[in-house]
């Protein structure tokens, strides 16, 4: 069955559709789309229903109607199922001399509560309770003195059953708590759990409270109350009391008793009724309330937290008039002008608007702006309008008539926030409410960049301006009118930006047009002498950042021509080498400031450009003229440079030391610190050294090392370089690089003994050391015949002898010289002979040992018993051949055979599979045929076999031994074991 929301949905959607669409609307500049929504902000649908009896009073919540009839009936409705509705008649439960006075729906639409005022004196006040799934109200029995006129429902109870902790306002201001519960019995009497008063704003004058609302402030213990009586506005903050997980609310008064009063809104006024409305965000927290008084609406936005440094718990109060014209003659009749139909009787609150409820009309005023954006005129036909709320859950919105239920429904009433904050300068709030739609940016965007040009706030108005569609012949003429030219550099750079890569003319006028104002800015400077000021730094820093944006790049070549006249006509060379670099023309200009001789701008370009190419290309004259600022500017470069492509610079530049200190100083920085290791470089360097600087040769020489395959230089090359350069250390160290040890000794020989003694050291033979000693020695002995000399020798050298060096002396020289180092070199052979003679005689003990223990293992034996097992099988040892070894371990041949097969190499295992199969195969008279050695075939083919396999004990042997780290587990077994165990 179709709800009434499904009929009320489809029907607005017809209407919708029923709109004609205006024409698409156009903003400041290229927007074209349709910028005004015309569906009907506030529409109304009367409900398909008829109550029984002309209406009295009306209450909505969760989809759920209840209306009170004439007839002292109810009818009670659940919007979600309109077919079912049922009519309670009240008016027999309760007492007579009363009249229903108003009736109040809790959020949950489960309670509801009747107020019955006195007819006369002989009457009482009552207050009537009914449950949603009851049809018999109870009277609450603690309420026969007070006449209650105003329900504040706890909007955070979620039970069915009780209403949780309520306050009741009174005609007389009395302020009480209750808590209503419907018994469990089927009766579901209505009793209060407790019922007190908490406050009394009357204090003994009739004074009714006509509003009550209460929140909790952000899920803590502090509430916050509203109050409204006819002329005052009351506002409690406080502390409550959890009882479980139920607030008190009487303690929230508890400092209002003792004080003066105060914390109250007044506004003057002649009824005897006001109402009070909270408007609710998205998160059902309460986001402003209104106060419907006599003058007007007072409405403000609620912060409770604001509190805490004043008395009130709202900002930005303010009062809203009541509109007096019509908005629509054509459909709406004129309007009453009695005092009656000035103040509403009843309102509703929206986000934006409030809808005003009079005997004959329903009128809605923004709450921005206070215009009148809807009047609604009602016919006598469907009676005067009784009541219109809100459904606190759902958020719909009933009108009630005496005959009739109508249903209004608010589509996008934020549409014109946006103009109305607009027209109030309030433009970020504007934007918010724009809903992204760039045709109302845009005009909200112009607004504002207009008021801040007339505050002549120009470079703000500018970043405005920039975002706008505005004409851009406008914008600018605007700006140079004021000759504000920072701020038209930024909307020339911002209309850039949005340029499309295809508008070339228009990138290229808008280009040129920003170097002019650059360049006159920077001549304008520099004519006033401020060129090292940070004002022309900025300028020229921003020049620079233009100049290198991807479009002006890109239509630089368009324009290049018209730049550099511009540049030139300004005088300003520094930008005009700028623009060069920018365009790639770095040949020219370096050639230009070598042509110049300003070596030292060309460098500086060449460092700033990151172009190696050019470092190879005009390194020469660079090196020639400036030959250390060069180097400096090599280095800095780093890595990225090949040295080896420099080599031509530096060749020609040989002519003095000046130029070849430099060189060196940067072929030692790459070697150094990159650890280059290019033949060419090393080489060139080495031959440099060697040339200029021999002790710094011999320091690379030792850096390098003794390595043939670790050095960087060609050996053979630096051999015969150090030759022509006459460096004969040098010489000896690469000839003993080389292996020409003979070589090596003889240099070094030329040069110092010390050096030779050195490199006789270095070989790792033994014999080519002995015969690199006797080299020395030659050399020693027949030069000066020093016998002190010669025997020192022998004592750094024991590779040679004295009877080595003997023929070295002349033959004048007597055996009685060497006396001493002939008895000494006796003596030491004595000694070693001495020391073989211990040798020999342990070596025959040795073995006079192992033959006597070989001698008693032949005598040795052993007693085997029956009851003697196998230590394989332990099985009885008798019961098959076996074997038994010395340590006491015996096993049957079969399962000694079994144990050591595992243990064998493949080619001791293939051996012995060989001789078991012959064991098996040949015939009795083969294996019984006598061998060389004087045995039965069968004999040494068994004993072959024992060598195998009882060669040692498999418990006691190296095998055991080395299985000391093998895993119980092998690898192939492991994931067959590990599934076993799961």
């Amino acid at each position: 069955m179709t709800s009434i929301f499904d009929q009320l949905e489809q029907a607005s959607q017809i209407s919708q559709r029923a709109e004609p669409v205006s024409e698409p609307m156009t903003s400041s500049g290229y927007i074209t789309m349709q910028m005004e929504d015309n569906t009907p902000m506030f529409s109304k649908q009367k409900m398909n229903f008829n109550p029984s009896d002309l209406i009295t009073h009306v209450a909505v919540a969760s989809d759920y109607l209840v209306l009170a009839m004439a007839n002292g009936k109810l009818f009670r409705l659940d919007l979600k199922m309109p077919d079912q509705h049922e009519e309670i008649h009240y008016a027999k439960f309760v007492q007579p001399n009363t009249k229903l006075s108003n009736i109040f729906l809790d959020p949950l639409g489960q309670h509801l509560l009747m107020a019955f005022a006195a007819r006369n004196k002989e009457g009482n006040p009552e207050l009537i309770y009914l449950h949603r799934s009851r049809s018999k109200p109870k009277s609450v029995s603690k309420s026969r003195n007070y006449e209650v006129t105003e329900v504040g429902w706890n909007y955070e109870n979620k039970s069915v059953a009780t209403t949780g902790p309520i306050l009741l306002g009174t005609s007389q201001g009395h302020l009480l708590e209750t808590e209503l519960e419907a018994d469990n019995d089927k009766m579901f009497s209505g009793s209060q759990q407790y019922w007190r008063q908490v406050f009394d704003i009357g204090k003994g004058t009739d004074t009714p409270i006509t509003g009550i609302q209460f929140h909790r402030i952000n899920f803590t213990t502090k509430y916050f109350i509203f109050l409204t009586t006819p002329t005052r506005l009351y506002q409690f903050i406080g502390t409550a009391v959890f009882t479980d997980n139920k607030p008190s609310l009487q303690t929230i008064f508890y400092s209002y008793l003792t004080t003066a009063e105060t914390g109250f809104q007044e506004i003057p006024s002649t009824l005897k009724y006001s109402k009070l409305q909270f408007y609710f965000d998205k998160d059902n927290t309460p986001k402003t309330f209104a106060w419907l008084t006599e003058p007007g609406i007072f409405y403000g936005q609620l912060d409770p937290t604001s509190q805490q440094n004043s008395n009130s718990l709202f900002t930005q109060g303010e009062l809203i008039n009541y509109p007096a014209e019509k908005i629509d003659t054509k459909d709406l009749v004129s309007d009453k002008t009695d005092a009656a139909d000035k103040t509403p009787l009843a309102f509703v609150l929206t986000e934006f608007h409030a809808i005003l409820m009079f005997s004959d009309k329903v009128k809605a005023v923004s709450l921005l702006n206070q215009e009148l954006v809807y009047q609604d005129t009602y016919s006598e036909a469907h009676g005067k309008l009784k009541n219109i709320v809100k459904d606190p859950v759902r958020r719909t919105i009933w009108a009630v008539t005496d005959k009739a239920v109508f249903r209004y429904k608010v589509i996008r009433e934020e549409r014109n926030v946006w103009r109305i904050y607009s027209d109030k300068e309030e433009f970020d709030l504007a934007k918010q409410y724009c809903h992204n739609n760039p045709a109302f940016i845009d005009i909200i965007n112009v607004k504002q960049a207009e008021l801040l040009f007339s505050r002549g706030e120009y470079e703000k108005s500018v970043e405005i301006f920039a975002e706008t569609q505005c004409r851009f012949e406008t914008v600018c003429l605007k700006f140079l009118e004021v000759n504000q030219t920072n701020a038209l550099k930024f909307y020339l750079a911002k209309r850039l930006d949005a340029l499309d890569e295809d508008d070339k003319t228009l990138i290229s006028m808008i280009v040129i047009w920003m170097t002019e104002l650059y360049l006159s800015q920077l001549g304008l400077l520099r004519r006033k002498g401020k060129e090292d000021s940070d004002e022309y730094c900025q300028i020229q820093s921003d020049f620079e950042m233009f100049l290198l944006q991807p479009k002006v790049m890109s239509c630089m070549h368009h324009v290049k021509s018209v730049i550099y006249d511009l540049m030139a006509s300004h005088g300003d060379k520094h930008n005009l080498i700028k623009l060069s670099i920018i365009n790639e023309d770095y040949e020219s200009v370096i050639e230009q400031n070598i042509y110049k001789k300003s070596y030292l701008e060309a460098l500086k370009m060449l460092q700033g450009l990151r172009r190696p190419d050019l470092y190879y290309q005009f390194a020469p004259m660079l090196m020639e003229a400036a030959p250390k600022h060069t180097v400096d500017a090599l280095i800095s470069q780093g890595h990225s440079l090949i040295p080896s492509k420099l080599l031509p610079a530096f060749l020609g530049c040989e002519n003095d030391d000046k130029h070849v200190l430099e060189i060196i100083r940067y072929l030692e920085y790459i070697v150094q610190n990159f650890n280059g290791k290019d033949k060419a470089i090393h080489n060139y360097l080495l031959t440099l050294y060697a040339e200029r600087n021999k002790p710094a040769l011999m320091r690379y020489l030792s850096r390098q090392g003794q390595s043939l395959d670790m050095v960087n230089f060609d050996v053979h090359y630096a051999l015969r370089i150090c030759r022509e350069k006459n460096v004969p250390e040098a010489c000896v160290k690469l000839s003993a690089l080389l292996g020409l040890w003979e070589a090596a000794v003889e240099r070094a020989l030329d040069v110092d003994v010390p050096l030779a003694k050195t490199v006789a050291a270095m070989p790792e033979d033994t014999e080519m050391q002995r015969r690199l000693w006797l080299t020395i020695a030659e050399h020693v002995i027949t030069k000066n015949q020093d016998l002190k000399e010669a025997m020192s020798l022998l004592q750094e050298c024991p590779l040679i002898k004295i009877e080595d060096i003997l023929p070295f002396f002349s033959d004048v020289v007597t055996i009685d010289h060497f006396r001493e180092p002939i008895c000494q070199s006796l003596q030491e052979y004595n000694t070693q002979i001495e020391d073989l003679k211990a040798e020999m005689e342990d070596a025959t003990k040795s073995a006079e040992c192992v033959r006597e223990e070989i001698q008693s293992f032949r005598n040795r034996s052993v007693v085997v018993s029956v009851s003697d097992s196998c230590c394989a099988c332990a099985l009885a040892l008798l019961l098959r051949p076996f074997y038994l070894f010395p340590c006491a371990h015996r096993f049957h041949a079969d399962c000694l055979l079994t144990e050591i097969q595992p243990t064998l190499s493949p080619a001791r295992r293939n051996k012995l599979s060989d001789l078991q199969r012959r064991l098996s195969v040949l015939s009795s008279a083969e294996l019984s045929a006598v061998t060389a050695s004087g045995l039965p075939l069968r004999e040494v083919i068994r004993n072959e076999i024992d060598d195998i396999v009882a060669s040692e004990c498999i418990f006691c042997g190296e095998y055991m031994i080395a299985c000391i780290d093998k895993p119980f587990i092998t690898d192939e077994d492991w994931d067959k074991v590990m599934k076993e165990w799961e």
